[in-house]
């Protein structure tokens, strides 16, 4: 019988919850979506996760959130992360921290685990153990239960989300990399049947930089004076992508899903 998951981008602001709320229903329905899980670390104007926000998306129809470098942005996640099981921290901070850094669900009939890592690179703030010394203690806990497993690899650099690829093939189900916001074209099954994609997009406005104002990015770049990103409604679409497991726990398919969704008439990017 198999499950089939399906993992949305990260979700960035408002536009990125109107996405969800106005295409994840008919997309999960056409998909024959099992499971939803998305990264939500940017739903709070695109820098961390609320409590609010995380029970919004949940109402919306997600059934497990992850979170990464800015899991603990927002001060109310910090408790509520405690408190909420639906959401997951990278699985590579301190074993104390608040939250948890795996789930095991029953899908189906069929046991499944989800845990999200942090890359190494390119996070000034957050340094973190050594996500490819973590995922292998963490599958010697998981392999005693389930046999499928899903690993959001949420990182800055393609050479670590391809590397964390392969160094998981044949080891579990799917490796899901998030961060970067940008839908790549490398879907693939593996030789040891995990599916795997570098980046599984955004939830938000593509015609933006990472679901941002482009101009006031440009800004930024030219002047290196820091300012606030602005979120941005133009060419709103969620994203994301659809793994097909197996039984035993081997990816059948995976593939890349995009749904355009209407910009409400209060939020054209003429809104200035």
């Amino acid at each position: 019988m198999g499950i089939r998951v399906l993992c949305l981008g990260e979700i960035v602001g408002r536009p990125g919850i109107h996405a969800v709320k106005s295409a994840l229903k008919p997309l999960r329905e056409s998909c024959r979506a099992d499971f939803v899980l998305a990264n939500g670390e940017g739903a709070t104007n695109g820098f961390g996760i609320g409590r609010n926000h995380a029970l919004q998306l949940q109402k919306l129809g997600i059934d497990l959130l992850t979170t990464g470098e800015k899991t603990y942005y927002k001060l109310d996640m910090v408790e509520h992360i405690v408190k909420n099981p639906r959401i997951i921290r990278p699985a590579n901070y301190p074993a104390g921290n608040p939250g948890r850094s795996y789930k095991i669900v029953d899908i189906n009939g069929q046991k499944a685990a989800f845990a999200v890592l942090l890359g190494n690179s390119d996070f000034p703030k957050t340094h973190l153990a050594n996500p490819y010394l973590a995922v292998q203690a963490l599958l010697e806990r998981l392999k005693e239960e389930v046999s499928t497993i899903v690993i959001q690899f949420h990182a800055s650099t393609t050479a670590e989300k391809q590397t964390m690829a392969f160094h998981l093939d044949g080891k579990v189900s799917a490796v899901i990399g998030t961060h970067t916001k940008v839908l790549t074209a490398d879907a693939v099954i593996l030789p040891g049947k995990t599916g795997a994609i570098t980046d599984n997009g955004r939830c938000g406005s593509t015609m933006s930089v990472g679901g941002f104002d482009a101009e006031n990015e440009i800004t930024r770049y030219i002047t290196q004076v820091p300012s606030r990103s602005k979120e941005c409604w133009d060419a709103i679409e969620l994203q994301g992508v659809l793994v097909e497991i197996d039984d035993y726990g081997k990816a059948v398919s995976i593939e890349t899903v995009r749904r355009s969704v209407e910009t409400p008439a209060d939020f054209a990017q003429s809104e200035e």
